[in-house]
């Protein structure tokens, strides 16, 4: 088992910057790759951003040039640094890592974009 616990959300204007954090409870973000989802109210889960075990990442169109997935293998954690933040970015936010033949999932963190 693994549980992973997403930290960082909250409330920022249009523009402004957030940065999530997930941490696993076992030393497995250096091997694995990690990823990023969010939902929206009303809305399917979106895949974000990934970012493999050896560090190549991918984005969503839409959060392409204003999102950023790092990782630090050493704390076991993995980052979503957000800028340019708009109202549509307004979700739950996930983190998620497929480990021993699943799925793992966090329990989410807001984010609210709003003037």
């Amino acid at each position: 088992q693994v549980q992973l616990v997403e930290s960082g959300g909250g409330l920022v204007q249009p523009g402004g910057s957030l940065r999530l954090s997930c941490t696993a409870s076992r030393n497995i973000v250096g091997t694995n790759g990690m990823n990023w989802h969010r939902q929206a109210p009303g809305k399917e889960r979106e895949l974000v951003a990934r970012i493999t075990g050896g560090g190549a990442t991918d984005y969503a169109d839409s959060v392409k040039g204003r999102f950023t997935i790092s990782k630090d293998n050493s704390k076991n954690t993995a980052y979503l640094q957000m800028n340019s933040l708009k109202t549509e970015d307004t979700a739950v936010y996930y983190c998620s890592v497929f480990w021993r033949g699943r799925e793992h999932w966090g329990r989410g963190t807001q984010v609210n974009v709003s003037s």
